[in-house]
């Protein structure tokens, strides 16, 4: 029988178990892949992915699942959704929620939770946790444990429609084990209808009048603008405004623009361009501490901010204008109310002095990784994704100094900062967009915290650059105490052969000594029959 036999069955409440009452709903919704590894609680669901066509990816650890359903929804631009067991399995998983909370993703995590009838002090069920629902409520937007069978299609039509309803968050679902063999009649509900929140016409208005008559205007673009590119370019073009933008934002403007500034808005010559502006525009960002690194803007004119999170909008810095909307829509009617003609004072000049400046400090920032990027450069081209960990390599090589030409290219753990997202995340990525070259980037000490998922990517054969950055550790702690003039320990760890742990994982293992062999082995890792881990020593990244 078909998933749309399946559906169709089901609308008119057919007889159904809770692990199958799940699966169903989650193909009414659209879920074709889920991450996640079986357990002894947790089967009835497994029982039930094959008959509804769902494909499913065994990651070697729950965490590393998320990570990658994680990947899945940044580079998909739809939900990812992982499946684990009760206890150990689904606290493995709190690392990736909350890394999801703090960028803004949709993510599924669904679990069995202890039965309905479990002693509420305690007695020792096997994977049982104190209170498993509290532990996940408080990373997640969310964590709801139905109570029936006949709940289960509601409360994933729920958990869609949250995650699709302003800023998107992860949730978490908890199923009572004893439910999931449980059979019942059951009816699915469809999809909840979300449109996207229009913007209200007063602040509308007043935008376009900030904006329309500065004549020095700055656009910030944050990850929120992922949708809303070809909104931006024009409202930039329109204004004459340079654009920087966040972390998480990499991409949702050309860098080949000419009104393009780049990525990292810590710089020096950002802060230099804002106060310089006598309008801000802050669309889909938090304008966070941890994108800001060095404190606050200094903001001389009104700041205007479009954010479809109504607490975001206030937070970090109190706007003048508050546009609480989706991006595109509200970038769209900012343009409408824009008036004819182009800008007062063209800003391709002022853009081109600041990217300028940018530059020469992005450069400075990662000079030893400018070959690294490079060859990242020439092997992703113009469409490709980079899926970074929480590394010296990207934070001060990739995020600046790597052009990004899409929406959804630069894959980043910005927020939480959390070490091992890159691999898992790639493998997510490539499965969401398997003709689009990725290509994974890890320091030497955040690999180890996933490094068993090379096993996952190999047993999907997917090609898949993994390049290991190896500075001997954990080098900005080392810098960190060295600058404060702490005693440095802790942080030296010996290289391990990382070619002869991908090559013992059934991956392709190389050692690149320069940049040059750097980007022949990407070259070739692109298109092999398997991934490719490639180990960069520091000294040959520059």
């Amino acid at each position: 029988m078909s998933a749309t036999d399946h559906t169709d069955a089901t609308v008119s409440g057919a007889v159904l178990s809770g692990g199958e009452a799940l699966v169903a709903a989650l193909d009414t919704h659209g879920a074709r892949t889920v991450f996640g590894i079986p357990g002894t609680h947790n089967l009835p669901i497994y029982a039930a992915l094959a008959q509804y066509g769902i494909r499913h990816v065994s990651p070697r650890h729950e965490q590393g699942g998320a990570f990658a359903a994680d990947g899945w929804a940044r580079a998909g631009g739809r939900p990812g959704v992982c499946i684990t067991t009760t206890g150990p399995a689904v606290l493995n998983t709190t690392t990736a929620a909350a890394q999801a909370y703090s960028d803004s993703v949709p993510l599924l995590l669904v679990s069995p939770g202890l039965p309905l009838r479990h002693p509420g002090r305690g007695n020792g069920y096997l994977h049982e946790v104190k209170d498993q629902h509290a532990a996940l409520d408080a990373v997640v937007a969310y964590s709801h444990r139905v109570t029936s069978v006949e709940e289960i299609p509601a409360a994933v039509a729920q958990a869609y429609a949250a995650m699709a309803t302003g800023r998107p968050r992860p949730v978490h679902l908890e199923i009572p084990l004893d439910l999931l063999d449980e059979r019942v009649p059951v009816q699915l509900v469809a999809p909840v209808p979300v449109p996207p929140a229009a913007p209200a016409a007063a602040p509308v208005a007043a935008a376009a009048r900030a904006l329309g008559d500065a004549e020095r205007p700055v656009v910030i673009a944050g990850g929120g603008c992922s949708g809303a590119a070809p909104e931006l370019l024009e409202l930039a073009e329109r204004l004459g405004a340079p654009v920087v933008t966040t972390a998480n934002g990499k991409g949702v403007f050309d860098d080949g623009h000419p009104l393009a500034i780049g990525a990292g808005v810590h710089h020096a010559a950002v802060r230099a361009l804002v106060a310089d502006s006598d309008a801000v525009l802050a669309v889909g960002t938090e304008l966070a501490p941890a994108d800001l690194w060095n404190g606050p803007l200094d903001i001389n004119g009104p700041l205007v901010r479009i954010d479809v999170d109504a607490q975001a909008v206030i937070t970090n810095a109190r706007p003048d204008i508050a546009v609480v909307a989706d991006a595109a829509l509200a970038l769209r009617a900012v343009c409408d109310r824009l008036r004819p003609g182009g800008p007062a004072v063209p800003g391709h000049a002022r853009a081109a002095g600041a990217r300028t400046a940018f530059t020469a400090q992005a450069r400075a920032e990662g000079a030893g990784y400018l070959g690294l990027t490079a060859a990242l450069a020439g092997a992703l081209g113009r469409d490709g994704i980079l899926v970074g960990d929480s590394a010296m390599a990207c934070y001060y090589g990739a995020l600046s100094n790597l052009p990004a030409h899409r929406p959804r290219s630069f894959l980043y753990p910005t927020g939480l900062g959390t070490l091992g997202y890159g691999l898992p995340a790639a493998i997510g990525a490539k499965l969401a967009r398997p003709e689009t070259p990725v290509i994974a980037l890890h320091g030497d000490g955040g690999i180890m915290f996933t490094i068993q998922e090379l096993a996952s990517a190999a047993q999907l054969r997917l090609p898949l650059p993994v390049v290991v950055s190896d500075n001997g550790g954990y080098g900005e702690i080392r810098n960190e105490m060295a600058d404060r003039a702490d005693p440095v320990h802790a942080v030296d760890l010996p290289s391990p052969d990382f070619a002869a742990i991908a090559r013992a994982m059934g991956c392709h293992g190389l050692r690149a000594d320069s940049c040059e062999q750097l980007a022949s082995s990407l070259e070739s890792a692109l298109t092999a029959d398997r991934p490719t881990l490639i180990h960069l020593p520091e000294d040959a990244a520059r």
